[in-house]
């Protein structure tokens, strides 16, 4: 007979970070191993709601799901990249999107459902083609609609360029630029994370686009770790797993996992802010949020393990991006675990969680 004071049933879930958190590179964390035994049944199924939160953003999640199939078997459904969230901004779907990024990004973009992906090297080979003058002859002209940033590019420079041009004809790359292209065509950026190459290109195309335009760069949207929007994704998964699980409690606390005070514990209490608020207010909900369904999470929160990039000595960067605004309270975690196992052990302690 199980004590009345246990809960059986999950009404939290995991958020993990991956590298620091459950691999070294290639090497799984000791902890990692323990910590997933007392997360599975025995058919290997878990016993509450995880998802796998990456800001890498250079390969499928079914890549990213085999590199942690050597700790424990899991489905890419648990897996959440960096561009994750880019399944939900359906409206760009069936238009030509500039891609832009590493590794392969004709098949990344085509599996979050984008029909008309065009990389920065298609552009390339195109644009000697280009008529300035009368589109209609051009042989295979190029019509982007929009930008997506998937993360550092190989060659900084071509891109920059290209990116570039394409902002400032409104997607007609060739033609003359006239100020009234403002504001310019949707620019959707994954991982603004500014300790990884990506943010720091990013700061290079905002830079670069101001100096010759006097304007702002505008995002339609910036996604990874730490945006409100990766977890607002993260949250719409951890419920599928626990609808598709059939469990009846509603999860109502997310513990995200990590090592990284700037992405994962900043990602975390900036999304508790969002619910806290979200839960007093009565405004009118966003696109996103009629997307996602409505979320009973109440609580996000932050817990630091220091088995990665954790130095309690680092200064903490002071980046601001025109729609994300940076606050020096947000990077304070709510636990420190020595790693992941531990971080578990707390966490079933916190809920008095104990399975069958």
């Amino acid at each position: 007979q199980c004590c009345p004071l246990l809960n059986v049933l999950p009404s939290f879930g995991f958020l993990f970070d991956i590298d620091g958190v459950l691999v070294r590179g290639r090497t799984p964390i000791p902890a990692a191993k323990t910590a997933f035994q007392k997360l599975v049944n025995s058919q290997g199924q878990f016993l509450v709601p995880v998802v796998f939160v990456t800001n890498a953003g250079d390969c499928l999640r079914q890549k990213k799901a085999d590199q942690l199939s050597h700790i424990l078997g899991i489905s890419q459904d648990q897996v959440m990249m960096s561009h994750s969230p880019l399944r939900m901004f359906k409206r760009y779907h069936p238009k030509c999107v500039l891609v832009s990024g590493q590794g392969p990004l004709l098949d990344i973009a085509q599996d979050l459902g984008f029909s008309q992906p065009v990389t920065i090297e298609m552009l390339r080979a195109k644009y000697p083609l280009l008529d300035v003058v009368d589109h209609d002859r051009a042989p295979g002209v190029l019509v982007s609609l929009s930008v997506i940033l998937f993360g550092e590019p190989v060659r900084w420079e071509t891109n920059l360029q290209l990116i570039i041009d394409v902002l400032l004809t409104s997607g007609y790359p060739g033609n003359p630029y006239h100020h009234e292209n403002y504001p310019h065509i949707p620019v959707l950026a994954c991982n603004m994370d500014l300790m990884f190459g990506h943010g720091t290109f990013m700061v290079c195309l905002e830079n670069i686009y101001k100096k010759i335009t006097g304007k702002d760069l505008k995002y339609e949207a910036l996604m990874g770790k730490p945006s409100e929007l990766t977890y607002q994704y993260a949250d719409y998964l951890i419920r599928a797993q626990a609808a598709e699980r059939q469990w009846k409690q509603p999860i109502r606390t997310l513990y995200a996992v990590g090592d990284n005070l700037m992405t994962d514990v900043y990602g975390a209490n900036l999304y508790n802010r969002y619910l806290e608020e979200k839960n007093s207010r009565k405004d009118s909900k966003t696109w996103i949020q009629n997307e996602l369904a409505s979320s009973a999470a109440t609580h996000c929160r932050s817990v630091l393990v220091c088995t990665g990039v954790y130095n309690p000595h680092t200064e903490v960067p002071l980046d601001t991006k025109e729609n994300f605004r940076f606050d020096p309270a947000l990077v304070e975690p709510d636990h420190v675990v020595p790693d992941v196992n531990a971080a578990v052990d707390l966490i079933f302690q916190l809920e008095n969680f104990a399975p069958n």
